[in-house]
């Protein structure tokens, strides 16, 4: 055999050793008997999904009602889920309507229903997992809020590691006595942080 493909063959040999080596596990040494011999051992654990809200799918209808009386309906349910893992794992829900107000027709003055005659209030959660402290946003109906600038929907507050909650929260309109017949559309906004 040549010198050149001994080289080559030698060459091949040192990189496969190489990599066996580098596959096989540190050793920890020798230990004499009848005395420990320790192995680090590690492992990861991983966030799979981040944190996350999901609303219904819509239109959503919470009633019907007269000019100068009220609608009220459930929204339907809301959740948050928090796959971080995280050491600290507080998180806050905020709602609040789109600009412009509910509106039918035209959307002249008379066909529009401002934000701040549509009001929101959470209730307690309907469900959640995890550890820490849940808080709805507005716990009763003498809670509740207009949605003409953003509201605090839920929060977590305190706990660890993976969690949800879960929530219906009710609308309620003051109708205006001056509104005029018709289906009103709006949009209300969910997020979390």
């Amino acid at each position: 055999m040549s010198a050149r493909r001994l080289g080559i063959a030698c060459s091949g040999v040192a990189s496969l050793v190489a990599v066996l080596m580098a596959a096989l596990p540190a050793r920890a040494g020798t230990c004499p008997a009848s005395t420990t011999c320790p192995t680090t051992v590690n492992f990861t654990v991983t966030a799979p999904d981040g944190l996350t809200i999901s609303v219904p799918n819509g239109p959503v209808s919470v009633g019907s009602g007269a000019p100068g009386g009220q609608i009220s309906g459930q929204l339907g349910s809301i959740a948050v889920s928090d796959e971080r893992a995280a050491l600290t794992a507080t998180w806050t829900a905020s709602v609040i309507a789109a600009t412009g107000g509910f509106t039918t027709g035209g959307g002249t003055a008379p066909e529009t229903i401002p934000n701040s005659d549509v009001l929101y209030w959470s209730g307690a959660a309907t469900a959640t997992t995890g550890s820490g402290t849940f808080v709805p946003g507005q716990a009763n109906a003498a809670a509740a809020q207009s949605l003409d600038t953003s509201r605090t929907a839920f929060s977590k507050t305190s706990g660890s590691g993976v969690n949800s909650a879960t929530w219906n929260p009710t609308i309620v309109v003051n109708v205006p006595a001056g509104a005029v017949a018709g289906v009103y559309t709006g949009t209300v906004d969910h997020s979390v942080a």
